[in-house]
C-alpha cells in the first residue's frame, strides 16, 4: 500500500520547440505542493507544471490533476510506478507518469479524477486529499 497525495490545482503538459528558452515563471519559488518537471530532446522541450505557470507560447494539454507518492522512496524499490499505473489502466484512465529523485508522480485527466482515485483505493492505496 502506498500513500498518494492529490496535489492542489490543475496541471498542464506542455511542448516547446527545441532550443526555446524556458520562461522565468517556471523558476519562480515553488509552493509547498507545486511540482515542475522539464525534459528535453532534439525534438523539443516537455514541461509538466501547474496551469498558472504554463509558458504562453507552448502547445498545451490541459486539465490534469497530479498525484504524488508520499516519499521519499528508495531508488532501489521496484514496482512502485507499476502499482499505480496498472489499476489506472484497468479503469481505462489515461496517465502521464514521471519520477523525481525522491518519488513518483502520475497525472490523470481532471474529468476522470474520481475514477482514478477509486481505482487506486481499490488497489489498496490510500489517496490523501
Amino acid at each position: 500500500m502506498l500513500d498518494v497525495a492529490l496535489l492542489p490545482g490543475e496541471y498542464v503538459v506542455c511542448r516547446l520547440a527545441a532550443g526555446t528558452p524556458l520562461p522565468p515563471a517556471l523558476w519562480a519559488d515553488p509552493g509547498d505542493a507545486d511540482v515542475v518537471t522539464v525534459s528535453w530532446t532534439a525534438d523539443g522541450i516537455s514541461i509538466i507544471c501547474p496551469s498558472e505557470r504554463a509558458p504562453a507560447q507552448a502547445d498545451l494539454e490541459t486539465d490534469w490533476r497530479c498525484l504524488r507518492v508520499v516519499g521519499p522512496l528508495d531508488l532501489a524499490v521496484t514496482g512502485t510506478l507499476a502499482s499505480l499505473v496498472d489499476p489506472l489502466a484497468a479503469a481505462r484512465v489515461s496517465v502521464v507518469a514521471f519520477s523525481t529523485y525522491d518519488t513518483d508522480h502520475v497525472l490523470v485527466p481532471a474529468v476522470r479524477l474520481a475514477e482514478a482515485t477509486t481505482a487506486l483505493e481499490r488497489a489498496g492505496h490510500r489517496v490523501l486529499r
